[in-house]
């Protein structure tokens, strides 16, 4: 029989990142530990919300909360951009780096200003190895070509085409064009182009099949939220565990 593979899925959420990712960080490694085999965490840097990347710490000595997070080169690649496509702009780990004794332990600050990373899924991900959150573990990247063209075909997914001089993360409508959604009502129907499976990542509700058709995992490790809407159908094969307890789950850890 072949080995388990214990899978968990997140996108880049913080340079620190949230409490409830390391939850799924130690529940994986409980699970390995009870019946081997090996971890991979799904990354899914091909997500472009912005807010994914919000950074909340605790005040060192008020206990007051901070809510940081990255700048940008530009507004396209704010609301559009896929996050293993927005750009870090100069000086903004300088700048951060500034507040962070406040807030985290010296050594912590320390690797911060060690990474040199230019996007922020690359950002987030050389963090997360530096603090050894990743050790022994073997990242899949949503973003990575040679996945997307290995992956099952989906019929509700998005496109990354550019856009004035930029990447960004279309949604492919039912209709066969592509939109970028500005907010509300608002929409933005973009020029059609060419594009193949190396272009696609999926939507919320095809995320799963699409992962599941590469990785083929034996686990898969999800917190309350994420199991309310994932369909199991998708994966019968599948084991799904919930993720353990955490408290201030959406803030970021860095004990």
């Amino acid at each position: 029989m072949s080995l388990p593979v214990i899978c968990f899925g997140q996108q880049p959420c913080g340079f620190f990142p949230r409490r409830f990712l390391y939850a799924k960080f130690a529940t994986a490694r409980k699970l390995q530990a009870e019946i081997g085999g090996e971890i991979v965490f799904f990354y899914h840097d091909s997500d472009h919300d912005p807010r994914e990347t919000q950074t909340t710490l605790r005040h060192r000595r008020t206990d007051e909360c901070l809510t940081f997070n990255f700048s940008y080169i530009n507004k396209i690649q704010r609301k559009f951009s896929p996050l293993y496509a927005k750009k870090i702009p100069a000086g903004w780990r300088e700048q951060t780096a500034r507040q962070l004794p406040a807030y985290v332990a010296s050594h912590h600050v320390d690797s911060f200003k060690t990474i040199n990373a230019d996007t922020i899924a690359d950002f987030c991900l050389e963090m997360y190895h530096a603090m050894d959150l990743l050790k022994g573990i073997r990242i899949v990247r949503s973003s990575d070509p040679v996945f997307r063209r290995g992956a099952c075909p989906i019929t509700d997914f998005f496109v990354d085409v550019p856009h004035q001089g930029e990447i960004v993360r279309a949604r492919h409508t039912a209709e066969g064009t592509l939109q970028l959604h500005e907010g509300g009502n608002s929409f933005i129907t973009l020029p059609g182009v060419p594009f193949d499976s190396a272009h696609i990542s999926p939507s919320r509700d095809s995320r799963l099949r699409w992962m599941q058709s590469v990785i083929h995992c034996t686990h898969y490790i999800a917190g309350a939220g994420e199991q309310a809407y994932l369909n199991h159908a998708d994966a019968p094969e599948i084991t799904f565990v919930t993720r353990d307890v955490i408290d201030r789950s959406d803030e970021a850890y860095a004990d």
